[in-house]
Order: structure tokens, then C-alpha cells, then sequence
């Protein structure tokens, strides 16, 4: 992966848990689960005191999108990077053969009532991935972009207690209309649990609305610390990665050394 290009970084361009079914097409529907991860050296133990992250990736991208960037904010952390469990063929039946890519949601950005399931269904299969493959004794970090960031803010209205700090890269978050998709929404607010949000100014994917609705939930609801970039667009470029590095090291969950 070239940080260099970044604009296009980890995206193509432009109740009770296991009630909740996803209609992955018309054909079929079915529960989320996560099948396939891409861990650091050594299953993910090589530094095991120090935080796991959780790399959650874009619309139409897959887990091998991680690697490269915590060699650069987080080089001695060791991380397990989720492929998200629908596939974009599931979606788009016509797709040609050697297309791949992999969504966490139906759409790219679905709306309302039907965004709160979605993202509550995608939250429900990591928190069970974790709960059944980190030692509980682990902190987590999760780090989404896009549809993984919207995954991020998921995890914090469902299981707060479990993940230490959270970043979110050009993501946004379900509106919470329905209160059984966002079970600890009135709890999270009081753990004050880290967040970095970071964003382009000049994203053309997520709608500006949906930022400045994104920041004002962070806001309310977590320890917040966001960054906007002038000119970048819907993507991650050198200077975000240092201002996140710097804030992982000031919350003491790296080093802070390269």
C-alpha cells in the first residue's frame, strides 16, 4: 500500500443478537459473522501487553489494507484486521469474475431504521469474534475508515466495557433511532472511553452533514479529540497519521516510537 496516494486509502473510489438476519440480496438472508482475519506476526502475540488493535476496513476493500499502516502509528502493536463478512458479489450478482471487495452493510451508506440494524448486526459479529479469540485480560483498540468507522462508534453503543479507546477515520455513525440496535447508548457517555475522528474536508463520499453529525455524537459521548484536513478528501494522507500517531502515544496506548 502507497500512505504516499492516500486518497483512496482502505475504499474503492467512489434484542437478542442472534435474531438480527441481514438481507445480503433478495435471495438469501442471513446472521454476520466474521470468517476470515488477517493477524500481525505470531497470531497477534508478540507484544501482548500492549492494546490489540482491530482493524475494520472500508466499502468494497478487505482486511490486507492494515498492515502498512500500524507499521506506521503503532509499529510495536500488535493488530487482527477483519474482513467484513458480506461480500460485494452478494450485493452485485453481476460482478465479473476477479472482482472482490467486502462490506460491512447492504449499501455503501444505507439510511434511518435500516442503518441501525445494519450497523447493530456488524457490531454483534465483532463483539462475538472478540469475545471468542482476544483474552479478555486484553485491552482493544478498534480502528475503522468509512464503513469501519461507523463499526467503531457501533462497538461503543453495544459493548463500551470491552475496548479502551477507538479512532475513526472519514467514518460516521447510525442515528440511534432504534434504542434495541444501541443498547448502551445512555451508559457510554460516562467511561469518557478516547476517540480520535479524523476527516477530509474535501470528502465527497460521506456527506459533510453526516461528519458534523458523527462529531457531534463523539462529542457527547466520548473523550474526544478530531482533526479535519483541508483539501484531503475521503481518504487518510501523512499528516493524519501523525497527528494519530502523537495521540496514541499521549494515551499511552503506543510507544510513540517508530
Amino acid at each position: 500500500m502507497d500512505l504516499a496516494a492516500s486518497c483512496s486509502l482502505f475504499a474503492l473510489p467512489v434484542p437478542k443478537a442472534d435474531t438480527v438476519e441481514i438481507m445480503t440480496s433478495e435471495a438469501h438472508a442471513r446472521k454476520l459473522r466474521i470468517s476470515t482475519v488477517e493477524w500481525s506476526a505470531n497470531g497477534g502475540s508478540m507484544n501482548p501487553n500492549r492494546p490489540l488493535f482491530i482493524g475494520l476496513h472500508g466499502w468494497g476493500s478487505d482486511e490486507a489494507d492494515f498492515a502498512d499502516l500500524l507499521q506506521v502509528i503503532a509499529p510495536y502493536n500488535d493488530y487482527a484486521a477483519l474482513r467484513a463478512p458480506i461480500p460485494l458479489s452478494d450485493i452485485y450478482p453481476e460482478m465479473t469474475e476477479g472482482q472482490t471487495g467486502f462490506s460491512w452493510l447492504t449499501q455503501m451508506m444505507p439510511e434511518g431504521d435500516q442503518l441501525d440494524r445494519e450497523a447493530f448486526a456488524g457490531a454483534v459479529a465483532i463483539n462475538e469474534w472478540v469475545a471468542a479469540n482476544v483474552p479478555a485480560s486484553r485491552d482493544v483498540i478498534p480502528l475503522g475508515f468509512s464503513q469501519g468507522g461507523l463499526m467503531v462508534t457501533q462497538l461503543l453503543r453495544t459493548n463500551p466495557e470491552r475496548y479502551r479507546a477507538g479512532v475513526v477515520l472519514s467514518g460516521f455513525h447510525a442515528p440511534g433511532n432504534l434504542p434495541e440496535t444501541c443498547p448502551a447508548e445512555n451508559r457510554v457517555g460516562d467511561m469518557e472511553i478516547p476517540v480520535f475522528f479524523g476527516f477530509g474536508e474535501a470528502d465527497q463520499v460521506v456527506p459533510r452533514y453526516e461528519l458534523l453529525a458523527t462529531s457531534a455524537w463523539l462529542e457527547e459521548h466520548t473523550y474526544l479529540k478530531q482533526k479535519s484536513y483541508a483539501g484531503l478528501g475521503h481518504g487518510v494522507f501523512y499528516q493524519e497519521l501523525d497527528d494519530l500517531r502523537l495521540w496514541l502515544s499521549d494515551m499511552n496506548i503506543t510507544s510513540g516510537l517508530m
